[in-house]
């Protein structure tokens, strides 16, 4: 169940990547159809899912962090 979470998380961070390759492609060349905050929007909804994901994670136990080292 572990490998899944961390494939959602994978995914969603692979979203972000191509949502900003598509902001950079529209700033470059400007679409009439498509406005850059459209794709800089998304990616910003995708990283507080990501975030809120690892924090709920974290808090209920489904995410073990590294031990400290001291």
């Amino acid at each position: 169940m572990l490998w899944l979470i961390k494939l959602i998380i994978v995914l969603l961070l692979l979203t972000v990547l191509v949502n900003l390759a598509l902001a950079l492609k529209t700033m470059i060349k400007p679409s009439p159809n498509k406005s850059m905050s459209q794709y800089i929007g998304r990616r910003l909804m995708f990283s507080a899912a990501i975030v809120v994901a690892i924090v709920v994670l974290a808090i209920f136990g489904g995410l073990g962090f590294n031990p400290r080292p001291y």
